[in-house]
């Protein structure tokens, strides 16, 4: 399953939106994978909005990732979690959830960590930020061939991340990308279900293939 639109939904970047109400839009557009990313509420309120994501995310057969928070993932069961640089160590993260749940790990544009993750047991690895980024404008940027080299000789989904739009990412596809992560093209779009439908019509493998 971890193929396809990879959809953060991050508080932050919901715009004028209600965040449940986009994340219920883009579950009814067709994505199967959303990361829960909160950098601002307290521990109880997180805590709430991620049981509320679980039975969502549930009811349309969706993966529920939660960015950072092993505990949070732990506590409301969901399918796993997505690590950065400052957070806890693979085996750390899989010895708390278990052997079944996925996590992924960001790699940014240094293949050597991906290889560090994928040896100490990484789900999928993510790189990036490919374009300029709204949501991290000072993200090192990385190079596709990262995607390329990766797919060549890691056994695992590669996730493309960063400032990709409907416009950019075709290369990223091409390249070999499992994943295309969107924080602020979907949900600060004026209509995030239609901005899910747009990514996920370019993604068909025919669209993808052109």
């Amino acid at each position: 399953m971890l193929q396809g639109l990879y959809a953060i939904a991050d508080v932050q970047h919901t715009g004028a939106h209600d965040f449940f109400d986009s994340v219920q839009s883009v579950l009814l557009a067709g994505v199967r994978i959303i990361q829960y990313r909160d950098k601002i509420n307290d521990p109880v309120e997180r805590t709430r909005i991620a049981r509320q994501l679980r039975l969502a995310t549930s009811r349309h057969a969706c993966l529920l990732l939660i960015n950072d928070d092993v505990e949070l993932a732990r506590v409301v069961d969901a399918d796993g979690v997505h690590l950065g640089k400052d957070d806890l160590e693979v085996s750390q993260a899989r010895a708390l959830l278990g052997a079944d749940k996925m996590i992924g790990v960001s790699c940014y544009n240094q293949y050597e960590n991906a290889v560090q993750a994928v040896a100490k047991g990484a789900t999928y690895i993510a790189f990036g930020s490919f374009f300029a980024s709204p949501s991290k404008p000072s993200a090192p940027r990385a190079e596709v061939e990262l995607i390329t080299r990766a797919k060549r000789d890691l056994e695992v989904p590669v996730c493309a991340i960063g400032g990709i739009t409907p416009n950019n990412m075709i290369p990223l596809l091409h390249a070999g990308a499992d994943m295309i992560a969107v924080i602020s093209g979907i949900f600060s779009a004026p209509s995030p279900g239609q901005s899910a439908q747009h990514y996920l019509a370019l993604m068909q493998p025919n669209c993808a293939a052109s």
